[in-house]
């Protein structure tokens, strides 16, 4: 139940680990709340969160007696919270039961509308049967009128608003071409659904109200996007759903105790034109030289 309120720039977060506290509900972690000054309503669903540390995966290990403990592993594995600063704060995971991870993950608010997350990570035994290290994160949208994630294929803008959950589920890079093995009894789920189209360029954006949000990551390799049209439950006020935005981390063939990790950006600001969509991508990845 461990949390706290940064602030810097027009942004305003809410940092916690995977503990209960008052609505927010056991399991979720990362970012229960993020609002701009010009937009009070908080971007993610208040009882879930974004940029949520959600599952850890070999395709070979699941929960045969259904009890999700092993599928959602990082909601229900020890985590800890720590402020660093008034505008940084860091989740610890111990070595996780069935894997065996440990993570450090990194929050950082940085003015005007910007939060930063670096992702650390060591596998500290021999645990994930198939050979790599599948990692996923949840962001759970709040209630926006559009769905879709949008992102760059082939050359042009293109837009993912999957029918239904599990169905046509995950974006791959272009030159992505690693076939990850799973169980045959695997259940269905997210990251074994792929849609036919692929991205080129490593981020995407979505819409919430009168605002973006755009989710940038420092590579292209191993990184992919997930969406669900429902992934986040519904809203009874609103009548619609919830949708999920998601994105996965692979490492196709791992060093036990070595350490591995990657950066994203989340830029959270009132709607702009995609040119200067661009441009936030583009003085991001400068910055990262």
């Amino acid at each position: 139940m461990a949390h706290g309120t940064f602030r810097a720039g027009d942004l305003t977060a809410i940092i916690g680990d995977n503990g209960t506290h008052e609505q927010h509900r056991a399991g979720y972690n990362g970012l229960w709340s993020l609002t701009h000054r010009t937009e009070p309503m908080n971007l993610f669903v208040p009882i879930v969160a974004g940029l949520n540390f959600e599952h850890i995966f070999d395709g070979e290990r699941f929960d045969r007696d259904r009890t999700n403990t092993i599928f959602f592993e990082p909601r229900n594995a020890r985590m800890t919270y720590r402020k660093i600063s008034d505008t940084e704060a860091e989740l610890h995971q111990p070595p996780t039961p069935t894997f065996a991870l440990e993570s450090w993950t990194r929050f950082t608010l940085v003015a005007p509308h910007y939060i930063d997350m670096t992702f650390r990570f060591v596998a500290t035994q021999h645990l994930f049967t198939n050979g790599y290290i599948g990692l996923f994160w949840a962001s759970y949208i709040n209630a926006p009128d559009d769905k879709s994630m949008y992102f760059r294929g082939q050359r042009t803008w293109q837009q993912l608003c999957t029918q239904r959950h599990n169905d046509e589920s995950t974006l791959r890079h272009t030159d992505d071409k690693l076939e990850l093995r799973f169980h045959k009894e695997f259940p269905q789920c997210l990251m074994r659904n792929y849609s036919p189209m692929r991205y080129d360029e490593p981020f995407f954006y979505g819409n919430f109200r009168n605002h973006v949000a755009i989710f940038m990551f420092d590579r292209t390799d191993g990184i992919r996007f997930t969406h669900s049209p429902s992934g986040g439950g519904s809203h009874a006020q609103l009548q619609t759903t919830n949708p999920a935005l998601d994105f996965q981390y692979l490492v196709p063939k791992y060093e036990v105790k070595r350490e591995y990790r990657f950066r994203l950006r989340v830029a959270y600001r009132p709607r702009c034109s995609r040119e200067e969509i661009l441009k936030e991508v583009a003085s991001w990845r400068q910055a990262l030289k």
